[in-house]
């Protein structure tokens, strides 16, 4: 049988080779430490759970939702923009509550993309930057991913070269997989350069609010003219530790957030009224929460760059997101990150995501996910140790290892 036009865009998922060699060492008993999957484990803050129960108990909270996102919701988005970043949105016409930022990404690129047209994305950049318009038919020419010159060069390269003319531009910072974070000036230029060509910016900002130093992470919003060209992706499950909730928001240019809103009410009545409302009390309500979470995380990176380097794997210390970058050691870069990480998954029972699928300029790297306590952390480079002093005599028929155990 023939395969599904869509089906047929989409590459092979490399993280679900991990995923499964994970589930059967679990099967067999292993107790696998999984840094894989930004998924994460921090309870949420009580008080939105009490918002939720309480709302749940009301008459019609049952029923159909809206699809944009409740007014109060729209409003309180509205005014956690003003108070963070000093944006004024109308909450009417600039702000859509999606089911998680993903899918609001994904709707997104149905909306605006028509088959053939050609998007610049980041590389290595989060899948559904790529996959979501590869599913709505256009074609994907990658920028890099670092928010230096090089990135500004191959957006002239891409509007003097691809054809047709790039549509828009995707940005993510602080940066999943590599945690690189941006600064006005860089968003400044990138919106100067939209203006000049008619291109939209779509910016992916789930992690503005986990950031380790004294320099908050920015909204491409703040800078004069760009809610003429640009829409800004958040989400609740990381700066509210509610991934499962999937409540994310789109906000900015009217034009797209209505393509948006028109694309979401052919296909969904919005997440479920309780969940909107217990949303709405978590972006109204204290900001304490926030805090300790980004201190737990800031907690875990140590841990995570101290052990792990006293084990032998240097890896550097990211400044914003809940990811760390991490380079192959040496010894192992001929194996390439997805057989790295299924030695690890092996010998260490750690489980980590191959930089490979970021994007082939992803290869070379793994990404390394804050999910678990420190002690946890600290188990999983014991692990790590034991497993590099070993390799070299252990795996010497696999690959030449001199200097694993260093």
């Amino acid at each position: 049988m023939h395969e599904f036009h869509r089906i047929k865009r989409l590459p092979p998922y490399v993280f679900e080779e991990v995923n499964r060699l994970k589930a059967s060492a679990r099967a067999r008993g292993a107790d696998i430490i999984d840094l894989g999957m930004g998924n994460p484990d921090l309870p949420t803050p009580r008080h939105i759970e009490e918002k939720l129960i309480e709302t749940v108990g009301k008459p019609r909270t049952n029923r159909y939702s809206a699809s944009r996102g409740i007014p109060g919701l729209r409003r309180a988005q509205a005014g956690y923009y003003e108070r963070r970043f000093g944006v004024k949105l109308d909450p009417d016409t600039q702000v859509v509550a999606t089911l998680g930022s993903k899918e609001g990404f994904a709707n997104m690129a149905q909306a605006i993309a028509a088959p053939g047209d050609v998007v610049l994305c980041p590389n290595p950049s989060y899948p559904i930057h790529a996959f979501g318009f590869l599913m709505a038919g256009g074609s994907i020419r990658s920028v890099p991913a670092e928010p230096g010159p090089e990135f500004f060069h191959a957006l002239e390269r891409a509007v003097i070269h691809s054809i047709p003319k790039p549509i828009a531009v995707v940005l993510c910072y602080p940066s999943n997989p590599t945690a690189e974070v941006a600064d006005l000036e860089f968003y400044r230029d990138v919106v100067a350069f939209a203006r000049k060509h008619d291109v939209l910016l779509l910016s992916d900002l789930a992690y503005a609010e986990i950031y380790f130093g004294d320099t908050l992470p920015p909204s491409i919003l703040q800078i004069e003219g760009a809610m003429d060209v640009a829409v800004e992706f958040t989400s609740m499950s990381k700066t509210y530790s509610m991934p499962g909730w999937r409540m994310g928001f789109a906000v900015g240019n009217e034009r797209m957030i209505a393509a948006l809103a028109r694309v979401k009410s052919y296909l969904d009545y919005g997440a479920y009224t309780p969940i909107q409302v217990a949303a709405s009390a978590a972006l109204n309500g204290p900001d304490d929460c926030i805090a300790e979470a980004r201190e737990t995380y800031r907690q875990r990176r140590d841990a995570l760059v101290e052990s792990f380097g006293r084990a032998g794997w240097d890896i550097p210390a990211p400044e914003a997101s809940m990811f760390a970058w991490a380079p192959v050691p040496p010894a192992f870069e001929a194996l390439g990150s997805l057989e790295f990480a299924k030695l690890l998954l092996e010998k260490a029972d750690l489980a980590v995501s191959p930089g490979i699928g970021f994007g082939e300029h992803g290869e070379g790297h793994v990404r390394v996910a804050l999910v678990e306590n420190e002690q946890r952390i600290r188990q999983a480079a014991r692990n790590l140790r034991r497993f590099l002093a070993t390799a070299p005599e252990t795996m010497h028929n696999v690959i030449p290892l001199e200097g694993a155990g260093s």
